[in-house]
């Protein structure tokens, strides 16, 4: 990533050009800048546009387009930020939980962060922990999001916990961007995954509530979790006045494969 790239990256999330150097302080503030700016999105996939995890189309569509993304999108150009500042960072494949336990591998992709001490960092899950947290620790982390806490799993992984509940599991070999190409494919064309059924844009407030765009339908989020539903006329409108988003026709669930 080059110091132009970095520069309009930064200014795209809020920041000034020279951050401070790497430490637990400055990861939190770029992870919370990311996520009250970046919106998780799969806009892409009703639009008909393709879902491209090359360095060029991230920066392209994250920063100068001032898009947003889904986990592989977000998280992959955020490590590509991380490490032009001086970070070190690992990508890591995690199994979203359900009901019938850990989903399909590759399912979701995590940030290690290498600091004092290994940081567990997303901006890519849509609601998530808002700073990061500790991988080597046991306790409870408490986040204005709830309270996280990561625990042994097998063979080797690791469980994160919110508000007690399995929220994701972690391998915790380091992987290449390319190794989620497959699974990123899957999300965006089988008709089998969520990202594929129906579109979303979300996004959290300053005052760390969550706005959420389905279609028509607007869900604002209060930070105590009173929610409120309406339903939008303008859809395009309303992507531009709460997210940034400027799209030229509204997603559709036909422009989906």
């Amino acid at each position: 990533m080059t110091p132009d790239v970095v520069a309009r990256y930064l200014e795209r999330i809020g920041l000034p050009p020279s951050p401070p150097p790497p430490t637990p302080e400055a990861l939190r503030t770029l992870q919370l800048a990311h996520l009250r700016t970046v919106p998780f999105e799969n806009l892409s996939i009703h639009l008909g546009e393709p879902v491209r995890l090359d360095g060029d189309a991230l920066v392209r569509k994250i920063v100068d387009q001032r898009r947003g993304g889904f986990c592989y999108e977000l998280n992959g150009l955020f490590a590509a930020l991380l490490r032009a500042l001086g970070y070190d960072v690992d990508l890591l494949a995690a199994q979203v939980f359900g009901d019938d336990g850990p989903g399909i591998p590759f399912d979701h992709l995590a940030l290690r962060v290498r600091l004092d001490e290994p940081w567990l960092v997303d901006v890519g899950f849509g609601r998530s922990h808002q700073r990061p947290l500790g991988l080597d620790r046991r306790d409870e982390q408490p986040d204005p999001d709830g309270v996280y806490a990561v625990r042994d799993a097998p063979y080797g992984d690791l469980d994160v916990l919110r508000d007690g509940a399995p929220q994701l599991r972690l391998d915790t070999r380091p992987r290449e961007l390319s190794e989620f190409v497959p699974t990123c494919w899957w999300h965006s064309t089988s008709p089998q995954s969520h990202f594929a059924r129906g579109d979303v844009c979300s996004l959290l407030l300053p005052d760390g509530g969550r706005v959420t765009l389905n279609g028509s339908t607007l869900t604002r989020t209060a930070a105590d979790g009173t929610r409120t539903t309406t339903e939008v006329p303008d859809p395009l409108a309303t992507y531009q006045e709460l997210f940034g988003i400027r799209l030229d026709r509204p997603p559709s669930p036909t422009a989906a494969p």
